[in-house]
């Protein structure tokens, strides 16, 4: 099994499509065809469901697509180990990073690492944070700058950078807009504007209105903050949300309420690694830059 047929295999996954993952790698397409022809039957199994407009895995394309993965990231690994030994620095630095995260300038972290190591690739992938720690598992990411609640998978180490309460945004016509604090059964049979699932700070909310035995509608699902502060301006829904983004200069004229117990549920933001003879010394560098 050649290394280039797992990473024309990994391309075609990622685009779900031939052309275009033959111009990602800047190959013909009747070669990229070949490579993942001669993979399936070397695997004895096709990988592809294929159609005019897409392509699909198989489940043996699934089983193989982390596995590829794991194995291209380590190859790349061991090569840019041997070129810190000789001083230099190089290849593929691959971030991921939710939304608005606190704690860490994602720009200005990345402007001060290419400034003074040009000679890395620098790419980087906004997503919810359970996506972004399943790309670390996978070794589709170097390093990932999540909002995990609860216990990292396995294969997964974090180095905590911040932590926050959670607190109540609303409209300030709403009922509760005037109140010092809030408790939870308070927010019961409420609207709520909340962040897609795999969010961080969905997966908190969740747990703490499931912890307090109080069942909530979340009516509006947002996959970015600003969408989240308009809908609660326009007295769409309430919203919990990591005292952050209460603090925002879009949230002016909304109002902020404390909730009781909060202190059981803290948004924490930290940095996913894999372990750690898996990380490479361009996100070592990386994270040396943090505060």
């Amino acid at each position: 099994m050649e290394l280039r047929h797992l990473e024309y295999f990994v391309a075609v996954a990622e685009e779900h499509h031939f052309t275009r993952a033959a111009e990602r790698l800047m190959i013909s397409q009747s070669g990229l065809s070949a490579s993942v022809r001669a993979l399936e039957q070397e695997l004895g199994t096709p990988l592809f469901v294929r159609s005019t407009r897409s392509v699909e895995l198989t489940a043996a394309g699934r089983a193989l697509l982390d596995e590829a993965c794991r194995t291209l990231a380590s190859v790349r690994a061991a090569k840019e180990a041997v070129a810190a030994v000789q001083g230099l620095m190089r290849g593929v630095l691959t971030i991921g990073t939710e939304q608005c995260l606190a704690g860490v300038d994602v720009p200005a972290l990345l402007a001060r690492f290419r400034a003074r190591h040009p000679g890395v690739e620098v790419r980087l992938r906004q997503a919810g944070s359970a996506a972004l720690v399943q790309d670390i598992t996978s070794g589709r990411l170097d390093v990932a700058f999540t909002a995990l609640s609860g216990e990292a998978p396995e294969g997964v180490r974090l180095r905590p950078i911040t932590r926050a309460p959670m607190v109540l945004l609303c409209h300030p016509g709403h009922r509760l807009a005037g109140a010092q604090r809030a408790g939870w059964a308070d927010l019961g049979g409420e609207e709520f504007v909340d962040f897609h699932p795999d969010w961080g700070a969905r997966g908190l909310t969740d747990r703490a209105f499931a912890a307090n035995r109080v069942e909530r509608r979340v009516a509006l699902e947002v996959n970015d903050v600003h969408s989240l502060i308009d809908l609660v301006h326009h007295g769409l829904g309430i919203a919990v949300v990591p005292q952050p983004i209460a603090r925002k200069e879009h949230a002016a004229g909304l109002r902020t309420v404390e909730l009781a117990g909060a202190e059981d549920h803290i948004w924490e933001v930290s940095a996913a690694l894999p372990q750690e003879d898996r990380v490479s010394p361009a996100a070592r560098k990386l994270l040396s830059y943090l505060p």
